[in-house]
């Protein structure tokens, strides 16, 4: 990932650290806390979901970048705890757009990876036999989001990006962004694949 941490830094990103195995990166993402983790795959001493689940209580978001699409790589680590997962074709650009969409919250995939994860999900619901749930408080079934926060979860729930959602709700770009940033806070969330799994679980998959 050398030439792509330069690449970075070379774009107005800042690096805080850098390391060659997973144990090293365990302990560099504790002692730096970055807002990002753009992580290989394939590390000496730890696989890449294990460092996903090794570092699941801090703040920082991780971004997959590895050579694999292979579909049981991306849901080892997506269910570890990482945010977004490109294949190491992408582009310089796609890499950077990536890293600022992840810092902001947002799932980041390589085409046709997010469509797959969203049907785990609902596989993983199906599995489980978990009934929907009884709507609370003046019904709805998320009571701490406002009814626009719900609608918008929803079409979180159906793999739809910001821009996307914005487009249909004749909303701007960025206030959709508010609207997901906030409802994180609200549901103590840290990323939209959290969202996404949170949202399946209420049965929110679905337009309202």
């Amino acid at each position: 990932l050398l030439a792509r941490v330069v690449d970075l830094e070379d774009h107005g990103l800042r690096v805080v650290g850098t390391a060659g195995d997973g144990p090293s990166t365990v302990a560099r993402t504790r002692a730096t806390t970055p807002d990002v983790l753009v992580l290989d795959l394939n590390l000496p001493g730890l696989r890449g979901d294990e460092v996903c689940a090794a570092i699941a209580d801090l703040p920082t978001r991780i971004l997959i970048l590895s050579a694999s699409g292979e579909e049981r790589d991306v849901l080892a680590t997506i269910k570890a705890g990482a945010s977004g997962y490109l294949v190491k074709s992408a582009s310089g650009e796609e890499i950077r757009r990536a890293v600022h969409e992840t810092a902001q919250g947002q799932a980041v995939f390589t085409p046709g990876l997010a469509g797959m994860v969203l049907g785990e999900f609902r596989d993983m619901k199906a599995r489980s036999g978990q009934p929907e749930p009884e709507p609370k408080g003046q019904g709805s079934p998320v009571p701490e989001l406002t009814e626009r926060e719900t609608e918008i979860l929803r079409y979180v729930a159906m793999g739809m990006t910001a821009k996307e959602i914005a487009a249909d709700l004749v909303l701007s770009h960025r206030t959709v962004q508010n609207h997901v940033q906030n409802i994180l806070g609200k549901l103590h969330l840290h990323n939209r694949v959290e969202l996404t799994r949170f949202a399946i679980s209420r049965g929110l998959d679905t337009p309202g």
